[in-house]
């Protein structure tokens, strides 16, 4: 079963990119007929297998946007799981009973309701109680089965959950550093309960499958794992243990966390044998047949230096903790966000207390406990950039820090080092540091000063770091990103929450009219995909501001407004599926090299797959995750000078 799945799997990526092309680049890769003798073979997989997965040729879910997400209360309260992080309790409370230890993903529960053999309807686990009806956006998650071959009625929980790969290219193209999400269950959080299941489309949520409510009796869970894999889901990773073999297994778990692609906060350990799980009843808050283990995670006492008081280029000023150096998981670490001012009064922060630190999920440095609580450390009076009185304002119980000086320099220094960016205009040679000096100076007040440089030519040559070679490589730089698109230009407005693919797709409903950018309604703005009311309303407000206006007006006699494409596309790489991993060198980031495989035609995808072409990793004897998965799949792993190689042949 598992091989039908993996061949249906390749032939709906081979039969979708084929349409795609078809349809959206009038052009062909196959011809009609084996296109047809394609889908007629994919649909008699479908038909031998009973499953149907959720992005076939043969369904069309369509693109929908709801008015809202109706309440449901699920038949009996799914409740949550009694926590334990010691290995000893693990085997105490196994004794004698075989259990099933797997991952527990970091994500959204999800409960999927089959009647007929076709999906009914999705809820989310909410309160436990009540959840949220998803079935729209389910619809259009990667590997959800729209069909199983089971005609009873069937009821799966599992976990949505977008990988970290995925999370890291939507937050890549959000400019705003404010605006980009904390984490991926935040942004699958937000993804599941879409109005518009579109954005959900093109979010990449997966869902794991990790227990059976109702659908197929079984005197073992392992056997309920068996049975949906056979119906077409993907379900959590797992092994069967018993007292004496957990600790390893454990082990196993933890030594894949580092290279593990989907968000985990520990593991889940339930007996195997699904009657005696059952006859342990459960507590008013917990199951009696599970029990979850969280990473122990490692601890370190150290002494708070100082907190910094950032100003970021809207005005929230973020509290970081500066904390003499210490080895967490394998690194060095001496800051740790502190989030905002609740945090830091909930801690009692103080200069010089003892405090315990810590990598939550074994990644992101937090102040764990203040030993000492002082409580000496207050927010400033006046913001530490322009000396203007700071703003305390109180979001539902959640105290925040905020410069309200329009003019404030860092907002300004901000602002310019989002404009310069390389998905904005992309000035290269302007680092934060440097646009500092030139405002310092008074050589750039507005984004129009950026191109008209040249006029400072005996003060730049003069300054540090500066000669008349990087002088010549900045004004190059700056003609050079003159030649731009409505849709970089909108991007590098900074205006709220327009990150880099709103921007690209409400340049081109105005067919890249400039004009017609500018002066779109709120109604106007909400009809395009993707764009809500919140948006709507920030992106009126930014186009009504006299001073806003003042500014884009002064910049527009200095840009050559092109095209959406500025550079040449090619199909060297056409058919061909990569995956990067990995440090870079010849290139500047690993979104440069998806760009340059874009451009040759060729496709990026985030995890190593039956279709994957080559996996690119310039460490190719790596026991990574990727790299094991690409030689059991027999997918040839290449360095960045092979790929060099390859588009230059």
């Amino acid at each position: 079963m598992e091989d039908k799945r993996k061949l249906m799997e390749e032939k709906v990526a081979f039969l979708n990119k084929a349409a795609k092309v078809y349809y959206q680049e009038s052009n062909e890769i196959i011809s009609n007929q084996e296109y047809d003798k394609l889908y007629d073979e994919l649909q008699a997989l479908e038909n031998e297998t009973g499953i149907v997965l959720s992005n076939s040729p043969t369904v069309n879910v369509g693109y929908q946007v709801v008015s809202n997400l109706p309440k449901e209360r699920h038949p009996s309260p799914m409740l949550s799981l009694d926590k334990t992080k010691d290995i000893s309790e693990l085997k105490e409370w196994l004794g004698e009973m075989e259990g099933l230890l797997s991952w527990k993903l970091d994500g959204l529960t999800i409960v999927l309701t089959y009647e007929e053999g076709k999906l009914l309807k999705a809820v989310t686990r909410g309160d436990g109680v009540v959840g949220e009806v998803i079935t729209n956006n389910a619809k259009v998650f990667d590997n959800i089965p729209l069909e199983i071959p089971e005609k009873k009625k069937t009821v799966v929980r599992g976990e949505a959950v977008i990988s970290y790969d995925d999370f890291n290219e939507i937050n890549d193209a959000i400019g705003d550093a404010d605006a980009k999400y904390k984490n991926p269950r935040n942004l699958c959080s937000g993804t599941v309960r879409q109005l518009n299941n579109e954005i959900t489309a093109g979010r990449h949520v997966k869902f794991f499958a990790f227990s059976l409510a109702e659908g197929y009796d079984a005197q073992f869970r392992h056997q309920q794992f068996e049975w949906m894999n056979r119906q077409g889901f993907e379900t959590v990773d797992y092994v069967k243990v018993s007292a004496g073999t957990v600790e390893s297994e454990v082990e196993n778990f933890e030594d894949r966390i580092t290279d593990f692609p989907l968000p985990s906060d520990g593991l889940v350990l339930i007996f195997d044998d699904i009657i005696y799980g059952r006859s342990l009843g459960a507590t008013a808050k917990f199951p009696r047949d599970s029990i979850a283990f969280k990473w122990k995670d490692e601890t370190k006492q150290t002494y708070l230096r100082e907190v910094l008081w950032n100003v970021s280029r809207t005005g929230l000023i973020n509290p970081i903790a500066i904390f003499e150096p210490v080895e967490l998981e394998g690194t060095t670490v001496s800051r740790a966000s502190v989030h905002n001012l609740s945090i830091v009064r909930e801690l009692k922060l103080g200069i010089g207390d003892e405090i315990s630190v810590y990598k939550a999920n074994m990644i992101i440095p937090q102040v764990a406990e203040n030993l000492t609580k002082s409580g000496t450390v207050t927010p400033p009076d006046e913001c530490p950039v322009c000396g203007s009185n700071t703003v305390i304002r109180d979001d539902n119980g959640v105290e925040t820090l905020h410069c309200p000086n329009s003019q404030c320099p860092a907002k300004r220094i901000k602002a310019f080092t989002h404009f310069v960016s390389r998905n904005a205009m992309n000035i290269e040679g302007l680092s934060e540091a440097t646009l500092e000096k030139f405002v310092d100076e008074g050589m750039v007040r507005d984004f129009a000063d950026l191109f008209q440089l040249e006029k400072w030519r005996e003060r730049i040559i003069t300054m540090e770091g500066f000669g008349e070679k990087s002088f010549e490589n900045l004004i190059s730089a700056a003609k050079k990103a003159s030649h731009t698109t409505a849709a970089r230009l909108l991007f590098s407005l900074g205006i709220p929450n327009i990150g880099v693919a709103n921007a690209k797709m409400i340049a081109k409903e105005c067919g890249n009219d400039w004009s017609k950018i500018c002066s779109l309604t709120e109604d106007e703005l909400v009809a395009i995909d993707g764009i809500g009311d919140i948006m709507a309303k920030g992106y009126v407000e930014f186009f009504h501001d006299e001073e806003k206006l003042r500014i884009i007006e002064s910049l527009m006699p200095m840009l050559d407004l092109q095209g959406d494409d500025l550079e040449e596309k090619s199909d060297k790489l056409s058919g061909l599926t990569f995956v990067i991993t990995g440090k870079v060198y010849y290139f500047e980031n690993r979104d440069a090299v998806k760009n340059k495989i874009e451009k040759a035609g060729g496709k990026t995808s985030s995890s190593v797959s039956s279709k994957t072409s080559y996996l690119i990793n310039n460490d190719i004897s790596s026991v990574s995750s990727k790299n094991k998965k690409a030689k059991e799949l027999g997918i040839p792993i290449i360095t960045e000078e092979d790929f060099l190689k390859m588009i230059e042949e």
